[in-house]
């Protein structure tokens, strides 16, 4: 009986000593209408995705870069890891190269929007609503494609971004494109 004391005071004096979760320390963000996000007019057919704001629609293959599209939702762990990062590469990447988001598997639209205001998120995202784009995207998120002028994809990475660093030399190996 005395050890189990021991074990629990010990265990209970350890754990009083673990960190707090960092403070948030962004502001918040913007459901963002899709106006500004380059595409081709004139493309026929294709996926049609609502924005997130619920202006208007988008087509997926009529997506022109350069762009860094970043597949995501709200239920994903990873997703949320690597905010910090597209944040960081929003902000130094402003009038160089766009940031989509485009929101996937959400239990509501409502659901999404909070998270992009609650995570800080200032730029568009796209809603699947539906799950139409698994069979372009593929199953799983979060996973991140660099995009060209031309619309041709030039890199798909699969999993979280670990840094805005990384997104910053991947942007530059795959779309040429330097992001101080």
């Amino acid at each position: 009986m005395k050890r189990i004391a021991i074990i629990v005071t010990s265990l209970l004096l350890l754990t009083s000593c673990s960190s707090a979760p960092p403070a948030k320390t962004f502001a918040l963000g913007k459901v963002v209408g899709c106006s500004q996000i380059n595409v081709d007019k004139k493309f026929i057919g294709g996926i049609k995705m609502p924005c997130l704001d619920g202006s208007q629609s988008i087509t997926l293959q009529a997506l022109r870069g350069p762009m860094v599209l970043n597949v995501w939702g709200s239920w994903c762990y990873s997703c949320k890891t690597e905010l910090p990062y597209f944040r960081d590469f929003y902000q130094s990447s402003l009038g160089k190269v766009q940031l989509v988001g485009v929101d996937v598997e959400e239990a509501t639209i409502a659901d999404a929007r909070t998270f992009v205001v609650n995570q800080g998120m200032l730029w568009p995202s796209i809603s699947d609503p539906d799950g139409r784009t698994r069979g372009h995207f593929g199953m799983g998120v979060p996973v991140t494609w660099f995009i060209a002028p031309d619309g041709s994809i030039k890199y798909k990475l699969i999993g979280p971004v670990h840094s805005a660093q990384e997104l910053k030399d991947l942007t530059k190996k795959y779309l040429g494109i330097d992001i101080a």
